[in-house]
């Protein structure tokens, strides 16, 4: 019975990207920046949590996984800084339970920002000459807002399972030169059992299509057209659907200490990707994580993401390839209403050092029942 629910909730989701895989044309990593991850717990397992968050970041990993939250509205917090602070990214993602904690609203918003960048277009002068005075800094942002919600359709004693919707609202910026709106929708499931976890979710479900609008003063078009570049006018561009499927398993080591492992599979339909699995139209890139709880109050996690092919380090012909993988550490641990998470990660692989250090904070604002003090009447 459980394999059944398991089974018909993956055949769902692929009906549902069928038409339009088949159909559409779609642009390779399109909004990547939603594809940086969420909570120092995620990022330090390697981004494998679809089958096991439970969390207010669920609404960036799974949907479903948020009616993990009960009885009290939590807010989680992230922000990380990315080569030398260059990029920066910041998640924050508020949970409200509702209905006797059968249904969950969420909302998550994410921004990840390079400021600062010089714009060098007028930097030649008509003569030929160089003013550096000329050059002026503007900053590329992207934003995205998800609205979630998330419900319970299976509870009982062998086996929990619950369905969440996401919809995405996407705004991006590029200084003065262009803006951009898209939206999309993600849909998910869950299901535990007494040790073992299950989760998939459909990223993009009916494709995220971006509109482009470009804004070039007649100074700026004049300078592109004179250096022989295009000037664009209006584009669209489409992410295309992709698949998260994943895996986790409780190991009861003592009565206070549970080991976590999980793994996942992230199935992207938009071309021949440099992923473990490489296909002509569909790629496969695995992520692995495993956690360590003591008591549930303190947390020791690793994980193993991004695989792929590169070229060995001192090969000078350029010829021998091997296997690259990007590594994380993490930690974390829970006092009363508050969860402090650090995850350690790397953002190239395993023999090209490049680290950089997350925090996230999570909130759980529970109600004060006060006793009420009235005068007895008379």
């Amino acid at each position: 019975m459980e394999n059944s629910y398991i089974g018909r909730s993956i055949i769902a989701l692929v009906i549902l990207l069928s038409p339009v895989i088949s159909f559409a044309q779609f642009i390779e990593y399109s909004n990547e920046f939603l594809n940086i991850g969420a909570g120092a717990r995620g990022l330090a397992m390697g981004s494998a949590q679809v089958a096991t968050v439970k969390d207010g970041t669920a609404g960036y990993w799974n949907p479903a996984g948020l009616v993990g939250v009960k009885d009290n509205v939590t807010a989680d917090l992230m922000h990380a800084e990315y080569f030398s602070g260059i990029g920066k990214y910041d998640f924050g993602a508020i949970a409200i339970p509702i209905q006797d904690n059968k249904r969950t609203l969420g909302l998550s918003v994410l921004r990840f920002a390079v400021d600062d960048i010089p714009n060098t277009l007028f930097l030649v002068q008509p003569d030929g000459s160089i003013n550096y005075n000329n050059i002026q800094s503007f900053s590329s942002a992207d934003y995205a807002v998800l609205l979630s919600f998330a419900q319970n359709v299976r509870e009982s004693k062998d086996m929990n399972c619950s369905f969440g919707i996401n919809a995405k609202i996407i705004y991006r910026k590029v200084g003065s030169f262009a803006t951009a709106y898209g939206f999309g929708i993600d849909a998910g499931v869950q299901a535990h059992g007494e040790r073992w976890h299950f989760g998939a979710v459909a990223k993009d479900l009916t494709s995220t299509f971006n509109a482009w609008t470009f804004h070039f003063t007649d100074a700026e078009k004049q300078v592109l057209y004179l250096t022989n570049n295009d000037i664009p006018v209006k584009s669209t561009e489409v992410t295309a659907p992709s698949i998260v499927i994943g895996g986790g398993y409780d190991i009861k080591i003592s009565k206070s200490i549970n080991v976590s492992p999980e793994a996942s599979f992230n199935v992207t339909f938009d071309g021949k990707r440099n992923t473990v699995i490489s296909g002509n139209t569909i790629s496969v890139d695995p992520h692995i994580g495993v956690e360590v709880s003591v008591k549930n109050i303190f947390f020791i996690r690793g994980g193993l993401t991004n695989f792929q092919q590169g070229l060995a380090d001192g090969d000078t012909l350029n010829q021998k390839r091997v296997w690259i993988y990007q590594p994380s550490l993490g930690a974390g641990f829970t006092i009363q209403h508050i969860t402090l998470d650090y995850a350690f990660t790397n953002l190239a692989n395993q023999s090209s050092p490049l680290y950089t250090n997350v925090f996230s904070l999570r909130l759980v604002f529970s109600e004060k029942k006060e006793q009420m003090h009235t005068t007895p009447t008379p």
